[in-house]
């Protein structure tokens, strides 16, 4: 039986759908920090942060984009180079089902053969089902930053989870 989902390098085409994913998370949840949807070229503001880096879609049987994930550098001086962030959104009905742990693999290893050998990620601490799965693969809490962000009203912290891969 053929995979649900295949992974595949991101491209200058996902651009819409990119955005409309990112967009879907900022309009529903906590899980995405802007206040308002972005407009598609914010897209290019993605592949300055992501460049040399990996960056990857998830695609439907039918070629459609469900989900995406990039690294980027956690500080731009060379010291550290070795650590990146990891940024992924996967369309709410395609999590649960084992994406999300395969786009982290991929990443991972794409990652260590670019010499980096620390992911950090920030997530919303009303983002619970995040942090659950960062834990179950391999991160720990390295950070919290106390009501930080302010969205719709709600103030919150932002978590910071480190893994050495």
């Amino acid at each position: 039986m053929p995979e649900e989902y295949t992974l595949s390098p991101l491209k200058e085409t996902d651009r819409e759908a990119v955005i409309d994913l990112f967009n879907w998370y900022i309009e529903h949840s906590f899980a995405a920090y802007p206040q308002d949807p972005v407009p598609y070229g914010f897209f290019q503001m993605f592949q300055e942060i992501m460049k040399n880096y990996p960056a990857l879609a998830a695609r439907d049987r039918g070629g459609n984009l469900v989900g995406f994930g990039f690294l980027h550098p956690h500080n731009p001086m060379p010291t550290f180079a070795h650590t990146a962030e990891v940024t992924y959104f996967l369309r709410p009905e395609c999590t649960g089902k084992g994406l999300g742990s395969r786009m982290l693999a991929w990443l991972e290893a794409e990652g260590r053969k670019r010499g980096i050998s620390c992911l950090l990620v920030s997530i919303a601490s009303l983002n619970e089902g995040s942090i659950r799965f960062h834990a179950r693969h391999g991160f720990v809490e390295c950070g919290r930053f106390r009501e930080v962000v302010k969205k719709r009203g709600r103030l919150f912290d932002t978590v910071w989870m480190e893994k050495r891969i």
